[in-house]
C-alpha cells in the first residue's frame, strides 16, 4: 500500500474515531472512501440474526428503501460464505450476481467486496463498484481490506433492531429488574455533575456547610421517600434505604469531596472531581461487581448536585393508566414519587445490574432496563413494553409483541411465586444434601439484599474497597467501625473477610503501585500485603478486633501461590492474636483459609493441608489462568469459558484433594451463579457457593429441584467431554428433561 493511501486510511479511521453515533460513522466511511479511491459506489452491509445483509449505508446506491439481501444471495453472499475477498471486472456476468430491484446497481460493473471479520465470524460485507468494467487496482483492494478490519468493530456495535419498530426484535438495554411491563411514558429529568464547569471558591468553610445542608436534605429526602414507599407496598424495604444512608453516610466520600473543597474548588466542582476519581478507581476493575459500583457513586453526586441546583421536573404526569418511568438517571427520589400501582416498568439511561435503580426496582419488583443513549430514550407518552428478563426495550411496538408479551408476563408472574415461596427455605436437595448459598460483597451499602434473600452468610467480603475509595489508607479505628457492621449485619453466620487485594486492576490512588508489563501475575494479593506487612497487621488487628463477640470470622489469603506466604501469614495472624491478648482484647484465633486462585496453588495443597482450615476457590482468576484467557479482552473473551475441560478436570482435582484433608470447600466466582457450573459442582460434591445476592433465588431453585445423585452423573458425563460446547449441551438436555429451562 503507497503512502498516500495508507495516509488517507489513516485519515479516514482517525476522523471517525471523533463520532459517537455508529450510524454517522459508517456514512462518513462510505462516503470518504467513495472519494479516496474514486469508484462510483461504496456500500456497508451489516449480518443480521438470522445471516441476511442488511445495507447500513451507501454512497452511490439507492437506498430509500430498506435493502436486504437473503442469505448466501449474490456476490455478497458468497464473500461471507468464502470470507475472502471479491474482486470481478463486470459484476452481472457473474454466475452469482444477484440484482437488488430500485437500488440503480444494473449501471455499475465493477465490482470489490472483503467481508468484515469479528472472532472469526463475519458480521458484514464492505463493497466497492464502478460504472466502468473494471479490476480495482491492488493499492486500493489493499486499502479496502485493511479498512475492513476496522470496520468489524463498528459494525458490531450497530444495533439493526434499534432504528426499526417492526422487527419485533426491540432495542438491546441492559437488563436491571426482571419481569414484564406495558404502558405509556412519562418522562423526568435530572442534570448530571458531569456538566459542571471548573469553579474555584475562597470560603471553603462555607462550601463545607454547604455539602453538609445537602447531605441533611437528603438523608431526610431518603427517610421520606421510605416511608412514602412503606405506605404502597406490603414488603419490608426498608433495609434498602437505610443501605443507601449507609454509602451517602460514607466518610470516605464526603472527606474525598471536602479535600478539594481545601484544594480551592466550589462545592460542585468538588463533587465532580470527587466523583470522577471514584468512577475512574472502580470501573478500571475487571471485577464486574465493583465496577457497578460506579454507577452507585455517580447517582450520589448527580443527586446532591441536583438538590445545590434545586431542579428537576416532569413531563406529561398521568398517572391514572398504567406508565412507564423514564429518564437519563432515574433516583430513588422519582421512584418513591411514582411508586404507585400504576407504575409498571422503568427505563433509565444510566445504571447497571448492581446500580441503586436496580436495586430499589427489584426490592418493588418493578421491571427494569437501563443502558440507552440519548437518542434510544423514548418520548413522553410512547406506549412501551418493557422486557427486564431478556433486556428488551419495544417503542410503540404492533400487535403482535403486545401480544405474545401478555402472554410471557402470565408465565412469568407464576415463576417469581415460587421464587419468592422459597426465600425462607434452606437450599436442599431432592435427596436431602443441605447446600450453603452466601453472597458476595464489598460496600456496607450492598449487605441488605443478600439478607433479602436469604444468603446464609458472606461468602467473600472484599476488604479492599474502603482503601481504593479514599485519599489516604484507613486507620485501624476505622477499619474496625467497617467490619463490626458486617459481622453485626449476618450474625450468627459466617463471613469470609479476605484481606486486602489491591494490584493488577486494583489501584491505589494515594499509594501508586507503579507500571507493571503484566500486572495480573505482578505485585498483588498477599503479595502486596507482605510486602506492606504494616498495613496487613493493621488490618488483622482491625478484623479480629471487630470479631469480638460474633463467632463468624473466617480470614481468606488472596493469590496464595507458596508455602513460605502462607507461613509468614499465619505468623502475623499469631502476633495480632498475642498484641490484642495483651491489650485486653478477648480475641481467639480466627479459622484461616486460601483462596485458590493460582494454578500451582493446585499441586501445594498436600503441603498445606494443616496450615489452613478451609479453601476457597476464586474461579474467575483460576480459569483464566489455566486457559490464558483474558474475559475482559474483547480479542479472545469469546474463547473463555469457566466450564472448559481443564477448568473442571482441575477443579474436580481440588474437591477430591480437600475431601480427602477434611478441607471445607466453597466456590466464588461466575461460576457459582451460572445453572451449568453449579450442577456440575454440586456433582463433585460442592456444598458451598458464594455469589451476587440477585442471583440466588434462581441457583436455590434449581438445587432445589435436582438430585445430588443426578448432578453426580451428569459430572461424570461431562468429564469425558472434550469441548465446552458439547458440555454445555450435555447440561442443556439434563435440565430440559427435568423441566428446569423454564424456570431459570
Amino acid at each position: 500500500m503507497d503512502n498516500n493511501v495508507l495516509s488517507e486510511l489513516t485519515r479516514i479511521t482517525t476522523a471517525v474515531s471523533y463520532i459517537d453515533s455508529p450510524q454517522e460513522q459508517v456514512e462518513m466511511i462510505v462516503n470518504s472512501v467513495s472519494q479516496s479511491i474514486a469508484v462510483d459506489v461504496c456500500s456497508l452491509y451489516q449480518a443480521d440474526k438470522n445471516n441476511n445483509l442488511v445495507l447500513l449505508a451507501s454512497h452511490g446506491l439507492n437506498s430509500s428503501q430498506p435493502i436486504t439481501i437473503p442469505q448466501g444471495k449474490g456476490l455478497v453472499g458468497s464473500v461471507v460464505n468464502n470470507k475472502h475477498t471479491l474482486n470481478i471486472a463486470n459484476a452481472p456476468e457473474h454466475p452469482c450476481y444477484f440484482f437488488v430491484p430500485k437500488s440503480g446497481e444494473e449501471k455499475f460493473h465493477g465490482f470489490c467486496a472483503t467481508p468484515l471479520v469479528d472472532h472469526g465470524v463475519v458480521v458484514g460485507v464492505l463493497v466497492v463498484q464502478t460504472i466502468v468494467p473494471q479490476l480495482l487496482d491492488k493499492a486500493s483492494v489493499a486499502f479496502v481490506e485493511t479498512l475492513s478490519s476496522h470496520l468489524a468493530i463498528i459494525v458490531r456495535a450497530i444495533n439493526i433492531s434499534a432504528s426499526s419498530d417492526d422487527d419485533g426484535l426491540g432495542i438491546s438495554c441492559v437488563a436491571g429488574s426482571p419481569g414484564i411491563g406495558m404502558g405509556h411514558a412519562i418522562v423526568v429529568s435530572s442534570r448530571s455533575v458531569d456538566e459542571v464547569k471548573t469553579t474555584y471558591s475562597e470560603t471553603p468553610q462555607h462550601e463545607k456547610q454547604e455539602l453538609a445542608r445537602l447531605v441533611a436534605t437528603l438523608n431526610q429526602q431518603i427517610d421520606n421517600d421510605k416511608a412514602t414507599m412503606s405506605q404502597k407496598n406490603t414488603g419490608n424495604i426498608d433495609e434498602i434505604f437505610f443501605a443507601m444512608q449507609m454509602f451517602l453516610k460514607d466518610p470516605m466520600f464526603i472527606n474525598l469531596v471536602e479535600t478539594f473543597i481545601d484544594a480551592g474548588f466550589n462545592l460542585p466542582s468538588s463533587l465532580k472531581k470527587a466523583v470522577g476519581q471514584l468512577i475512574g478507581v472502580f470501573q478500571s476493575m475487571d471485577d464486574g461487581y465493583l465496577k457497578a459500583k460506579a454507577d452507585d457513586v455517580r447517582y450520589l453526586g448527580n443527586r446532591l448536585y441536583n438538590l445545590w441546583l434545586d431542579e428537576g421536573g416532569v413531563k406529561n404526569k398521568d398517572t391514572s393508566k398504567p406508565y412507564v418511568l423514564v429518564g437519563k438517571q432515574i433516583d430513588i427520589s422519582h421512584i418513591s414519587e411514582f411508586s404507585g400501582n400504576n407504575l409498571v416498568a422503568i427505563v433509565s439511561g444510566e445504571g447497571s445490574l448492581l446500580s441503586h435503580v436496580s436495586v430499589i426496582a427489584n426490592a418493588l419488583s418493578v421491571p427494569t432496563v437501563m443502558g440507552l443513549s440519548d437518542k434510544q430514550l423514548p418520548s413522553a407518552g410512547n406506549y412501551l413494553v418493557v422486557d427486564g428478563y431478556a433486556g428488551r426495550l419495544f417503542v410503540e411496538p404492533g400487535p403482535l409483541v403486545v401480544s405474545a408479551y401478555n402472554e410471557l408476563a402470565n408465565k412469568e408472574s407464576t415463576k417469581n411465586a415460587v421464587y419468592d415461596e422459597l426465600k425462607n427455605l434452606p437450599a436442599t436437595t431432592l435427596d436431602n444434601v443441605g447446600v450453603q448459598l452466601l453472597v458476595n460483597t464489598g460496600l456496607l451499602a450492598d449487605l441488605s439484599p443478600g439478607i433479602k434473600h436469604g444468603a446464609d452468610g458472606v461468602g467473600l467480603y472484599r476488604t479492599e474497597i474502603p482503601f481504593l475509595i479514599r485519599d489516604s489508607f484507613p486507620t485501624e479505628d476505622e477499619q474496625v467501625v467497617v467490619y463490626q457492621q458486617v459481622l453485626e449485619a449476618y450474625q450468627g453466620k459466617p463471613v469470609y473477610m479476605r484481606t486486602l487485594d489491591v494490584g493488577g486492576d486494583k489501584q491505589l490512588p494515594y499509594f501508586p503501585l507503579g507500571v507493571e508489563e503484566n500486572p495480573a501475575l505482578g505485585w498483588r494479593g498477599i503479595r502486596f500485603s507482605l510486602d506492606n506487612i504494616q498495613l496487613l497487621i493493621t488490618q488483622l488487628r482491625a478484623m479480629l478486633r471487630a470479631s469480638v463477640g460474633h463467632e463468624g470470622l473466617h480470614i481468606l489469603i488472596p493469590m496464595v501461590s507458596s508455602t513460605q506466604e502462607l507461613n509468614e501469614f499465619r505468623d502475623c495472624v499469631k502476633k495480632v492474636v498475642a498484641q490484642l491478648s495483651d491489650e485486653g482484647y478477648d480475641v481467639v484465633t480466627p479459622k484461616i483459609g486460601v483462596m485458590i486462585e493460582v494454578p500451582g496453588a493446585i499441586s501445594q495443597l498436600p503441603f498445606w493441608k494443616n496450615k489452613i482450615d478451609f479453601i476457597s476457590v476464586g474461579t474467575n482468576d483460576l480459569s483464566q489462568y489455566l486457559l490464558a484467557v483474558d474475559r475482559n479482552n474483547s480479542r479472545v473473551a469469546n474463547r473463555f469459558d469457566h466450564v472448559h475441560p481443564a477448568v473442571l478436570h482441575e477443579l474436580y482435582r481440588i474437591i477430591t484433594m480437600a475431601k480427602s484433608y477434611g478441607l471445607p470447600v466453597s466456590i466464588c466466582g461466575e461460576m457459582s451463579s451460572d445453572p451449568v457450573a453449579v450442577l456440575l459442582l454440586l456433582g463433585m460434591g460442592v456444598t458451598r457457593f458464594s455469589l451476587g445476592s440477585s442471583k440466588l433465588p434462581k441457583i436455590k431453585y434449581l438445587i432445589r429441584n435436582v438430585y445430588q445423585k443426578q448432578a453426580e452423573d451428569l459430572l461424570n458425563k461431562a468429564l469425558k467431554k472434550d469441548n465446552v460446547r458439547a458440555i454445555r449441551a450435555l447440561a442443556g438436555e439434563f435440565m430440559n428433561q427435568q423441566h428446569l429451562i423454564e424456570s431459570l
